[in-house]
């Protein structure tokens, strides 16, 4: 008797407990990024989120975990890595109204796999005191004999030079793309190496005059004491590609397979492309917003007025494998 009455008391306590909404995201974005936003939200729909920072093997985890992962939504960036996400198998479409009117069609993919949520432009780190204002206008520039011996930056084959080289290859095609990775591998001050802020640091030091590199790390540099000097070392350049405009890639979303919480996460997906969500994450991150109606922040507003590239990154994203066979031919990292 005792037993059905404890029974009893613990059945009624499950039905009059409420259980509390949530969405679980994995991130390969630092969650200091990210945090502020969605206590925010929390605060605003009571849904609570709970975050797994995954610096690497982001895709390998969710494979591996396949219908029992308890991610519900990936925050990740580079438009490789969610068409990478796409092509393990492990994201499921989503159709929103609200979030195809947020973000324009370029940053989104057409099936509603993933779903941009900020914008960078690769673009050219310039001395102050080397190079004139408005003798980098074009990617096309780096290849003049002018800058032999004057530019630096990462590897070829990261992810960074990879989406510009691919973007080269959709303008241009394969073999324009070979020519102009060849030229530009003719200029270079040293073998490819180091990071982006790397590439910054070497202007600073007078290892070369210009280089290649993503627009939020002036904003990261411009908060780190140390790095403020070689921030303060260069302009940033918008060059366009061909006639078209700035190469830039993303921060972005999708929906796990997996997900159990999809309304809740579908809840959050649509609140991270609201004007207030963005206004805040391109604040906290240096980039840019995709919807129109927010506003970047206002350092990042001096750093000039661009026109980006309008072919989809989805499109660019396909000439991926084409980009990397291009950098082993030239053998640019060597």
């Amino acid at each position: 008797m005792m037993f059905k009455r404890i029974a009893a008391i613990l059945t009624a306590t499950i039905i009059a407990s409420p259980v509390m909404a949530e969405v679980n995201i994995y991130s390969s974005r630092n969650p200091q990024l990210i945090n502020p936003i969605l206590e925010v939200f929390t605060a605003e729909t009571g849904i609570k989120t709970n975050i797994v920072f995954i610096k690497d093997g982001l895709i390998e985890r969710l494979k591996a975990e396949g219908k029992r992962s308890p991610a519900d939504l990936v925050l990740t960036t580079d438009i490789s890595n969610l068409n990478a996400i796409v092509e393990a198998g492990v994201t499921q479409t989503v159709t929103s109204d609200i979030i195809n009117a947020n973000i324009p069609a370029t940053f989104r993919d057409p099936d509603g796999n993933w779903f941009g949520l900020t914008s960078r432009a690769r673009v050219i780190y310039a001395s102050v005191d080397r190079v004139a204002e408005g003798e980098v206008t074009t990617y096309e520039d780096l290849t003049d004999p002018k800058w032999k011996g004057r530019i630096c930056t990462r590897s070829g084959s990261h992810n960074y030079n990879i989406g510009l080289l691919s973007a080269v290859v959709a303008h241009y095609g394969e073999a324009g793309a070979e020519e102009w990775l060849t030229g530009l591998k003719a200029n270079l001050a040293r073998k490819p190496q180091g990071n982006d802020r790397a590439q910054i640091k070497a202007i600073w030091a007078g290892v070369c005059d210009i280089a290649i590199g993503n627009t939020y790390y002036m904003g990261a540099m411009l908060q780190n004491e140390e790095q403020q000097a070689w921030a303060s070392s260069v302009t940033i350049q918008f060059p366009i590609l061909g006639d078209n405009g700035v190469h830039v890639n993303l921060s972005g979303m999708a929906m796990t397979k997996s997900a159990r919480n999809d309304e809740d996460a579908l809840r959050l997906m649509e609140y991270l492309t609201s004007e207030a969500a963005q206004t805040m994450y391109a604040e906290l991150n240096f980039e840019y917003p995709l919807l129109e109606t927010a506003q970047p922040s206002e350092l990042v507003q001096g750093w000039g007025e661009f026109t980006p590239d309008s072919t989809p990154l989805v499109d660019i994203a396909k000439l991926r494998n084409i980009a990397l066979k291009i950098v082993d031919r030239v053998n640019f990292n060597e």
